[in-house]
C-alpha cells in the first residue's frame, strides 16, 4: 500500500485478516454508503 491510514504501516496492513481489512475499508469510507442511518438527524428513541 503505497498511502496507508495515519498511523498504520504497510506491514501492519500486509498482516490484517480479510475481516479487518473490509471493516477499515467501511469505516475510511462510510461517508459513501447512504442508507445506514436510523432515522433522521436529531432523532432519538429512548
Amino acid at each position: 500500500m503505497k498511502k496507508p491510514p495515519e498511523g498504520m504501516t504497510p506491514s501492519l496492513i500486509k498482516s490484517m485478516s480479510d475481516s479487518d481489512l473490509l471493516d477499515m475499508d467501511y469505516f475510511l469510507h462510510e461517508d459513501v454508503f447512504p442508507g445506514d442511518d436510523d432515522g433522521e438527524e436529531g432523532f432519538y428513541i429512548f
